[in-house]
């Protein structure tokens, strides 16, 4: 990693490209490459933008978990954010995928809320509003489309007595040396963060099958631990799908922040009020005038805007080539390129909005009494060894 750069569960700075291979090697995960990408659109037909595009761009033993798939042994899926404030689009990565596996394999799915860990790492002070946040971004999160029979949704607070059952074994199987090593705990650190990394562990004992978790890198040092002893217990080793992260607007490699409104598109930002934040605050790989900019075209490699369409929001190939060519040449000019993205993310966006009162209605069948929720309050862990 570069000298400025680190990467944590709480604790996020990428500096270029060259970061991201190196989390490869530290983490010791391998990268996602064409031969996986294949492998995967032999059970799917297809890939999601987010693996063609390769922004899920490593991954720990997804293709040994294919290959028991291939023989039969399904796998279940778990994912999950902790809330803090406002949901962005960049919190909407790793669900955006889940619920395409979801459809593409038949998988379970479940979905940790854990409302105490970034009261735990004091990065809220209001934990009551942090758990009433968790309620109405359970809502955003269902909307996306996830099965209500194969999905479970749970805050921990709530879920806390089954998680429990688990956590004294996974608790007693970590010590502190291993977790200040793997976390980089502190004389500072709350011991509530410390238990913390037994519940995030726990829901990949949910099933006697492969768990597999997409999730931001930082994520994956959890499931590293898990893996030390999920045998031990008479369970399976997790694997992950690991992703990048997604550029704040004020530039390359920046971060979004819901508490910085001129970083970030919240989940409920308008039409209005997303162009507004894109034509003022992207960073654009354009000239600084547009006599300039028809001369000798834009950068879209350092382009927010065009990071964002590449990512997610531009699924079509040819387009995406077409908007890259044209800005390079200068034929596209950076107003331009902007007013295409507010309405590529509000399209978006619009979908998720049209799905909250459908999801509002129906988040109990997530939470507590659809057919897999109602199995899940009734779990208590049972370790096999």
């Amino acid at each position: 990693m570069s000298k400025k750069s680190k990467v944590t569960p709480w604790e996020v700075e990428i500096k270029d490209e060259n970061d991201y291979e190196r989390l490869i090697e530290l983490f010791g995960v391998s990268k996602i490459d064409d031969n996986l990408l294949e492998k995967i659109k032999k059970h799917t037909n297809d890939l999601h933008i987010l693996l063609k595009r390769k922004f899920f761009y490593a991954h720990r033993d997804f293709d040994k978990v294919l290959d028991s798939f291939e023989k039969g042994e399904k796998f279940f899926l778990y994912t999950g954010r902790a809330p803090s404030g406002k949901m962005h689009i960049g919190h909407l990565i790793p669900f955006i995928l889940t619920k395409w596996l979801q459809e593409k394999f038949d998988a379970n799915v479940y979905i940790q809320l854990p409302d105490e860990e970034k009261f735990w790492a004091k990065k809220v002070n209001d934990y009551e509003k942090i758990k009433e946040l968790a309620y109405y971004e359970a809502k955003i999160i269902a909307s996306l489309g996830f099965d209500p029979n194969k999905t479970f949704i749970f805050i921990n607070s709530e879920y806390i007595k089954n998680l429990y059952s688990a956590a004294i074994y996974v608790a007693r199987n970590i010590n502190f040396s291993t977790a200040k090593a793997v976390f980089g705990f502190t004389g500072e650190t709350t011991i509530g963060l410390i238990f913390y990394v037994s519940l995030q562990i726990v829901p990949t004992f949910f099933e006697n099958s492969y768990p597999v978790i997409p999730c931001g890198i930082d994520q994956d040092p959890y499931f590293r631990l898990q893996r030390d002893i999920a045998e031990k217990l008479g369970y399976k080793k997790a694997s992950t799908i690991l992703s990048k992260f997604v550029w704040g607007l004020k530039g390359p490699y920046t971060k979004m922040s819901a508490s910085d409104p001129s970083t970030t598109i919240l989940i409920d930002d308008d039409f209005e009020t997303i162009k507004q934040k894109i034509m003022k605050y992207a960073f654009s790989g354009g000239q600084p005038t547009l006599e300039l900019h028809k001369k000798l075209g834009g950068n879209p490699d350092i382009d927010v805007c065009f990071f964002w369409l590449r990512v997610l929001f531009e699924e079509n190939d040819k387009k995406l080539k077409e908007l890259e060519e044209r800005y390079r040449n200068g034929t596209l000019t950076t107003g331009e390129l902007k007013e295409y993205t507010a309405l590529k993310i509000n399209e978006f966006l619009e979908k998720i909005r049209k799905n909250m009162k459908w999801a509002e209605n129906n988040l109990h069948k997530f939470m507590y009494d659809g057919k897999l929720a109602s199995k899940m309050w009734n779990w208590k862990f049972e370790p096999k060894v």
